[in-house]
């Protein structure tokens, strides 16, 4: 088997989650690739399903230990990152990892993955969509709203540096034309 991988990136709110989930919904092969963090758990999310969930300390030690295959320091004292044993997980499945990372871990893993990795970045509409995502979504303060509005704004120069750029403005034919291209990537 191939061992390639589909990176999907996005500023926070720009829809990468929902279509990552249409792509594992219509694409047997793709196995979703689950971050480790080290924020707390939000109402609804699952440990092992959305995020391995570990301490900052016990995130620093597998650091240390070199276990991630990368990681950052998202906000101060917030780390995400992907384990190496992860991707032992979906391999063994004789699956693609898809991806669903922040801007920068999107780019450390397609500089890991070189031509075997499909880096698609989500562009929203405009930035004032992209608030009113995150405001209807509920989970935001207003100084959290206005952190992640700030760098998604950032992040946005960072665009030219993936394979593809969607621009989020019509969810389901976006959804459509990202599984075409997925599909087109991994020959099936």
């Amino acid at each position: 088997m191939q061992k390639k991988a589909i990176i999907v990136s996005a500023p926070s709110g720009a829809g990468k989650t929902t279509i990552v989930k249409n792509l594992l919904r219509f694409i047997p092969s793709l196995e979703f690739s689950v971050s480790a963090c080290s924020r707390t758990k939000r109402d609804g999310e699952t440990n092992g399903k959305d995020y391995y969930f570990i301490s900052g300390d016990e995130f620093r030690d597998k650091i240390a230990d070199e276990e991630f295959i990368e990681w950052q320091e998202v906000y101060p004292g917030s780390y995400y990152g992907t384990l190496k044993s992860e991707m032992e997980r979906i391999w063994s499945q004789e699956k693609n990892p898809i991806f669903d990372v922040d801007v920068v871990g999107g780019l450390n893993l397609k500089k890991y993955f070189g031509t075997e990795g499909l880096a698609i970045f989500i562009q929203p509409p405009s930035i004032g969509e992209l608030e009113k995502r995150l405001r209807n979504r509920g989970t935001e303060s207003d100084e959290t709203l206005w952190k992640r509005i700030n760098k998604a704004a950032y992040e946005l120069n960072y665009a030219p540096h993936f394979d593809h750029i969607v621009i989020n403005d019509d969810l389901e034919k976006k959804c459509r034309e990202i599984a075409d291209m997925v599909k087109h990537f991994l020959n099936i």
